[in-house]
């Protein structure tokens, strides 16, 4: 899934090979999945897009925005985007493809669910989206001590706990239920907690643990969970994820805990983050 670290490394690359190419073709929902979304009809996507050269792409919360003129085109974290280069084979099944004049092409795909936005500047009316543009990022200045404790200390999120803090409601746009294991797990913090439990150290602790983990996953160019722009994996090698909960922890040698908990699984170690 596309997370702050996996938007930010995709945007770069984008920006490192596909600026100033010409859209030659473009095949919209040509597998058709029942969890795809799309901006309009599908079918008008080479309408909107042939003709029209990449100037820009841009990343923000868990989204990846490409800027054409005045036209976006705009992935959600469940969109798995690949590049392509002539004679490479194209997967056989996609919910976008994309083909430049030189041959190259872009394809994004979706599992779960994800969605592929193609719209006008100023068209596209998404609270998510508008949410994830207007918050601002945990790796910025602006997300600075006062603004985490706004969040934190919110009358509503005391009953709540940590996964649901930092995973929900748009709190912080692009922070999920894949990069919160490893900020948790570093904060000492276990995901069902009760953010009214927290002490004072564990909530400055919190703190740190947000913007210095997510700076080094973006640092790393995203998650060993996730791939890039050429089927790479990240190079941020998880504490906590779907490839290590059978290790013991890394700190104390413990086990790890694989639950389901709001909509997900979660990571934890039983001995570092006691519930």
């Amino acid at each position: 899934m596309i997370e702050i670290p996996e938007a930010i490394a995709l945007s770069q690359q984008i920006n490192d090979t596909l600026i100033g190419k010409k859209i030659s073709k473009v095949l919209a929902n040509g597998s058709p999945h029942k969890f795809a979304w799309f901006f309009g009809e599908p079918e008008e996507y080479h309408e909107k897009l042939a003709g029209k050269t990449i100037d820009e792409s841009i990343a923000f919360g868990g989204y990846v925005e490409i800027i054409l003129d005045s036209t976006r085109l705009v992935f959600g974290d469940g969109v798995n985007l690949k590049v392509l280069y002539k004679d490479e084979k194209i997967p056989k099944k996609h919910q976008l493809l994309i083909e430049f004049e030189d041959n190259s092409l872009l394809i994004a795909s979706v599992q779960m669910y994800g969605g592929m936005w193609c719209f006008e500047e100023g068209e596209f009316e998404n609270i998510y989206y508008e949410i994830a543009k207007e918050k601002p990022s945990p790796l910025s200045e602006k997300f600075d001590y006062d603004y985490y404790k706004k969040i934190i200390s919110h009358e509503e999120v005391q009953n709540k706990s940590a996964k649901a803090l930092l995973a929900t409601e748009q709190r912080i746009p692009g922070l999920g239920n894949g990069v919160l294991h490893d900020i948790l797990f570093n904060a000492k913090i276990n995901p069902k907690r009760k953010v009214s439990s927290f002490s004072q150290d564990e909530i400055d602790k919190l703190y740190e643990s947000i913007k210095s983990t997510l700076h080094e996953m973006t640092l790393k160019g995203g998650r060993d969970t996730e791939k890039d722009l050429f089927g790479c994996s990240g190079g941020y090698k998880t504490i906590l994820s779907k490839k290590t909960y059978k290790e013991p922890c890394k700190i104390c040698g413990g086990n790890i805990i694989k639950k389901a908990y709001l909509g997900g699984s979660i990571y934890y170690c039983e001995t570092c983050q006691p519930e």
